[in-house]
């Protein structure tokens, strides 16, 4: 089967150069070079790089340059600006650059953004003129996004993170899955599918992670494995999982049929995002 991470985050050291907007509990590092690296090592053939907010905010250059540097391997995602009355222009831009196959949206608590914020409103207008899914982070605000998605039934959504809040420190919280009802629920929404990323950080116990297979079989059953893009997170997960072993709990587990790893694991991604990647 072809493996396809739904999201990774690739990023250079903090320099002048291009400095990070807020220095997370992140590697000092971890460049597209060794994001490729890693995808090789464990077999993974292709991955979203989502251009990390954290680091860059609106700026997707670096990922521009990682995707031109592993065209074949790499396909681009990057977050746009609300509160920027130019919008418009900076999504047509982004449609015309090689390996674009999205954009993103930031909706948590932290942002403190209406959902009725005319500036949503421009990004999904322009999101449907120009054919892009919208990836949106709505994870400890979740009311929020569903009220946004259903203004937008027109827009292909892609929920990140399984739309549940996830912290980098293990064990997680008591009830890590409590928002799993209103996940489950918003499935209803057939202009979404729900990203099965950093799914690991919502363990309570140590890899393999056998704790998080009964809540995540309920997310199979009701949104369907051709509505569900496995992902490692990396590298924000790094504290509680490496690479390999986010990679490996999905790829050897008994809990899904190999037809049903191979749609969870890269045919998803490749039907939502249109795209697949190409061997060297």
């Amino acid at each position: 089967m072809t493996i396809i991470d739904s999201q990774v985050h690739a990023y250079e050291a903090n320099t002048p150069k291009r400095p990070w907007h807020i220095v997370p509990n992140w590697p000092d590092h971890a460049t597209g070079d060794e994001m490729v690296t890693a995808m090789n090592e464990v077999g993974v053939d292709g991955a979203i790089l989502v251009s990390p907010y954290s680091m860059y905010r609106y700026d997707g250059s670096y990922a521009v340059d990682v995707q031109r540097a592993h065209s074949g391997r790499m396909a681009i995602v990057k977050p746009v600006d609300p509160d920027d009355r130019n919008v418009a222009d900076v999504i047509a831009d982004w449609k015309k650059t090689p390996g674009t196959v999205g954009i993103r949206i930031m909706l948590t608590r932290e942002d403190q953004r209406d959902p009725n914020d005319p500036g949503l409103d421009r990004i999904l207008r322009e999101a449907v003129r120009h054919d892009f899914p919208v990836n949106i982070l709505c994870w400890d605000n979740l009311d929020a996004g569903i009220a946004l998605i259903d203004r937008h039934p027109d827009v292909r959504f892609i929920l990140d993170h399984l739309g549940i809040m996830q912290l980098p420190q293990q064990p997680a919280p008591l009830d890590p899955w409590a928002d799993l009802p209103k996940v489950l629920k918003l499935a209803e929404r057939k202009n979404v599918v729900i990203k099965v990323s950093g799914a690991c950080t919502l363990s309570r116990q140590p890899y393999p992670f056998p704790d998080i297979w009964d809540p995540l079989a309920r997310v199979f059953d009701v949104w369907g494995f051709d509505r569900c893009l496995w992902g490692t997170d990396w590298t924000r997960a790094i504290t509680i999982v490496n690479y390999e072993q986010a990679v490996e709990c999905f790829r050897t587990t008994s809990r899904i049929s190999e037809a049903e790893r191979a749609m969870l694991m890269g045919g998803a991604c490749a039907k939502a995002y249109g795209w697949s990647p190409t061997k060297s």
